[in-house]
C-alpha cells in the first residue's frame, strides 16, 4: 500500500491497480473517493464517491462512516478495511466508540495539537498521520509525541511492517 499526502487533509491511497482518494482537491482518478467534509466536485472518474455514513463494500475494501457533529458543522470518521489494514480518516477530534484496532490512523491538528495527540494514542493505532496542520500545530504535535520526526514523500506499507509500532507518528510531504 502506498500513502501519499496531497495537502490539508487531502490523501490518495494505492495497492495495485486500486486507488483511494480521500478528500481531493480538484477532480481525480480513483476506484473510491470519501469525503470527510463537505463534498468537492468530482467526476465520472472518482469512481464511487462517499460523503456521509454508512457500511460500504467496494473491491474488496470495506468502509464503515460514522457522522460526528462539530460545533455548526458535521463531519464524518472512516473506518475502512483495505489490504488486511485498518485504516481510520478522523473527521473531527472525536472518535466514535466502533472504532477499535486501527493500524494507520489520519488525525486532524490544526484545532488543537495537545489534543489531537491525545486522542490519536488513546485509540492505540500502529502508525499516526498527521493532516490539517500549520507549521506550528505539527511542531506541537510532534512535540507531544516526544520523538524527531522527518517527513517523507510517501509512506509505502505492508500489514508485517505495523508489527511491534506503537502510534509512530510518520509526516507526509505535500506532492
Amino acid at each position: 500500500m502506498i500513502i501519499s499526502y496531497q495537502g490539508l487533509d487531502a490523501f490518495k491511497i494505492s495497492q495495485g491497480d486500486l486507488a483511494i482518494s480521500v478528500n481531493p482537491r480538484a477532480k481525480v482518478s480513483a476506484d473510491v473517493t470519501f469525503f470527510t467534509g463537505k463534498k468537492n466536485e468530482t467526476s465520472e472518474k472518482s469512481g464511487f464517491v462517499i460523503d456521509g455514513p454508512g457500511e460500504y463494500e467496494i473491491k474488496d475494501i470495506f468502509i464503515k462512516g460514522f457522522l460526528l457533529k462539530e460545533e455548526n458543522t458535521y463531519k464524518t470518521t472512516y473506518l475502512i478495511t483495505f489490504e488486511g489494514m485498518k485504516l481510520c480518516f478522523l473527521g473531527s477530534l472525536e472518535a466514535p466508540e466502533e472504532i477499535e484496532d486501527v493500524d494507520i490512523l489520519f488525525v486532524p491538528v490544526n484545532a488543537d495539537a495537545a489534543a489531537s495527540y491525545k486522542l490519536a494514542v488513546s485509540l492505540e493505532p500502529s502508525v499516526v498521520i498527521p493532516m490539517n496542520y500549520d507549521k506550528k500545530a505539527l511542531e506541537q504535535f510532534v512535540k507531544e509525541g516526544g520523538e524527531k520526526v522527518e517527513p517523507i514523500e510517501k509512506l509505502v506499507v505492508k500489514k508485517k511492517d505495523l508489527e511491534g509500532k506503537e502510534g509512530e507518528i510518520v509526516i507526509l510531504r505535500e506532492e
